[in-house]
């Protein structure tokens, strides 16, 4: 036998001894679609900035003298006021931004100390609320689709059918959620254009269609992909996508964390008789 035969019976073999991996198979609800429940969590940096980006000491900088250093409000927090670098999510890489709508971004950016939602403990809007540095929660089955956020205690009841429009803009908006074979498809609109998607100062209007998607890769993954459709804004419809994990054991147990009496004396506190300094 030569050496081509010799490999060649090699590789039928290995054809024969192993089995081809079977696909994934996810539990499904009642009604036969997958089941997301679980307590999920992002293992990323969006939060800070969706776009790529090198790591830098603060999230505002203002001129050094060698090179920037952190506004006076950060200096203290030293290592842990540094922002680290990123791939980013954002497919193609950059968010297409109107002309005319980066003067606000830039202006969120140097204002993000007292500008951004976040710091005042409002609630985060969609898509945000996933990739906060925080676990939540997704309860389904055939009969309801509810999110229950960490950050803030934000919850969402999203609809199995198209409700119309939303009756009023909100901080969360308005979603409902449809199938596309095993992805479930989420749609929000109606938020009221104050939230932000990032500490980065990255915005939108309260035009902001979001529409959401979730694909079961394990069971303990997901593939989270949200497309962000603002015309006012952007040019054109943009995606952001990421996998989300699925936190087991104790970790499971979801907290929540209610920060709103933690900005009072920020917010309020010069309202006092005798203001702390």
């Amino acid at each position: 036998m030569n050496a081509a035969s010799y490999l060649a019976g090699m590789a039928l073999i290995s054809l024969i001894a192993i089995p081809a991996l079977a696909a994934f198979e996810p539990s499904r609800t009642a009604d036969g679609k997958p089941d997301f429940t679980g307590v999920w969590q992002v293992l990323n940096t969006a939060n800070d900035s969706l776009e790529a980006h090198a790591g830098r000491a603060a999230q505002v900088l203002r001129p050094g003298p060698i090179v920037p250093v952190p506004v006076k409000e950060l200096v203290s927090l030293g290592a842990v006021g540094a922002i680290p670098p990123s791939l980013g999510v954002v497919e193609g890489g950059s968010i297409p931004y109107k002309e005319s709508a980066l003067p606000q971004r830039e202006k969120n950016q140097k204002d993000w100390i007292t500008a951004d939602p976040e710091v005042s403990c409002y609630l985060p809007g969609i898509p945000r609320a996933t990739y906060m540095p925080y676990p939540f929660k997704i309860v389904h089955n055939k009969d309801a689709l509810l999110f229950s956020y960490t950050y803030a205690g934000a919850v969402r009841n999203v609809a199995l059918a198209d409700p119309g429009p939303a009756p009023i803009d909100s901080w969360m908006g308005q979603s409902w959620s449809r199938w596309e074979g095993d992805t479930m498809v989420i749609e929000t609109t109606g938020q009221n254009g104050r939230t932000w998607f990032d500490r980065a100062g990255n915005y939108h209007s309260d035009k902001l269609t979001v529409t959401e998607r979730f694909t079961l890769t394990s069971e303990h993954t997901i593939d989270y992909s949200a497309t962000l459709d603002d015309a006012d804004i952007f040019t054109r419809p943009w995606t952001i996508s990421m996998p989300l994990y699925k936190r087991v054991g104790a970790d499971k147990n979801m907290l929540i964390f209610n920060c709103v009496e933690y900005v009072e004396e920020m917010m309020y506190g010069h309202l006092r008789k005798e203001p702390v300094q």
